[in-house]
């Protein structure tokens, strides 16, 4: 602790290669977690999120986690002490990173800096992380053993167009009870939470260096327009951004 009474600024930085799983664990402080290169699969107990170049995962003390790395990541990871949070959450949150908050993540976890400076570093890093906007974006994940399997039955195929009449039929369970599992787990109705699985999905693809074609037709749109259509309305940006700002390439 500095003698100002706040925790001083944790952070790491790793390399990781693509398929690399960090397996489940928990830290007694918040979390900030940041690629600069890669893209990062963060899973709760409740939720799946994207972590990559334009999108950190914030993680709140006490919440079980576990990583999968989507191509050669170089991570870094900022604690801040459990009373000592910069975002009015106490829930995983994604944030929107850009240009001055990702330099400040990247220099405050330079190991030769000394203490004064990593204070003022982690003084401004605060203030701009209390006017990052936090991105909606998650997927959730269920508990109930049928919507499960129905889960895991569509996305084990994001190409094909399946239905929810298709769907039942293959878990074992009505229609009725299917939409209304979707609705009582999720929030969701069965196409809205399609949608979200699809462009959870295309964002690990773009971040992993396919086209915006290659991404849409993978993940099931029938056209490429429809695609950045239903990307940029959900992520506020077009596919083809997000691939250069994830990947660093342009266009």
């Amino acid at each position: 602790m500095s003698e100002n009474g706040q925790a001083s600024l944790v952070t790491t930085a790793h390399r990781h290669v693509a398929g690399e799983v960090i397996e489940r664990h928990a830290h007694p402080f918040h979390q900030l977690i940041y690629v600069s290169s890669g893209v990062l699969a963060v899973r709760t107990d409740a939720t799946a999120w994207v972590a990559s170049r334009s999108r950190a995962m914030w993680v709140p003390a006490q919440t079980p986690h576990q990583h999968r790395v989507h191509g050669s990541s170089l991570v870094y990871t900022i604690g801040f002490a459990s009373a000592d949070a910069p975002l009015p959450t106490a829930a995983p949150a994604i944030v929107s990173v850009g240009p001055l908050l990702r330099e400040l993540l990247i220099a405050g976890s330079a190991p030769e800096l000394p203490e004064d400076e990593r204070e003022r570093i982690r003084a401004v890093l605060c203030d701009r992380l209390r006017h990052s906007a936090l991105q909606p974006l998650l997927l959730p994940v269920p508990c109930d053993r049928r919507l499960a399997r129905a889960c895991e039955l569509v996305t084990e195929d994001l190409a094909r167009p399946r239905g929810i009449a298709w769907l039942a039929r293959r878990s074992g369970v009505s229609e009725r009870t299917l939409t209304r599992l979707f609705r009582t787990e999720f929030g969701l109705t069965y196409p809205q939470w399609r949608t979200s699985v699809r462009i959870f999905h295309a964002m690990i693809g773009l971040a992993e260096g396919a086209t915006v074609t290659e991404a849409g037709q993978r993940c099931g749109w029938a056209t490429t327009s429809a695609f950045v259509d239903v990307f940029t309305r959900t992520l506020g940006q077009t596919p083809g951004k997000y691939r250069s700002a994830v990947t660093g390439e342009r266009g």
